[in-house]
């Protein structure tokens, strides 16, 4: 099971921290992202972190203001975020694949496991 908390309201400009804890299971040697969905639009690939912490990927519009990351002794995986803009208003989402290959991490259909999401609002 994943549980994402972290979520809240912001300012444009500031930062939060999304986390992600994984229970009842290991997902240790599992790929983690984090997917967005804004109000009426669809859900989005975020970011990626392969299960190493070797590698990351994420959306152009994100680079450079949200960094992926993951503690595997603790089973979490983190999102940090900054230099938040309105448009970055979204219920984010962890997920977790077994896929490995760059291209099936940033589409949603490679993702077996889901939480929750977490309500992020941004205002100008």
């Amino acid at each position: 099971q994943l549980q994402a908390s972290g979520g809240g309201s912001v300012q444009a400009g500031g930062s939060l921290r999304l986390s992600c804890a994984a229970s009842g299971g290991t997902y240790r040697n599992h790929n983690m992202a984090w997917f967005r969905q804004a109000p009426g639009k669809e859900r989005e690939f975020a970011a990626a972190i392969t299960w190493s912490g070797g590698d990351t990927y994420y959306k152009d519009s994100v680079k450079g203001r949200f960094t992926i990351s993951r503690d595997n002794a603790k089973n979490t995986v983190y999102l940090e975020m900054s230099s938040l803009k309105p448009e970055d208003t979204a219920v984010y989402y962890c997920a977790a694949s077994l896929y490995d290959s760059a291209y099936d991490l940033l589409r949603e259909h490679s993702y077996a496991y889901w939480g929750q999401g977490t309500l992020v609002t941004v205002s100008s």
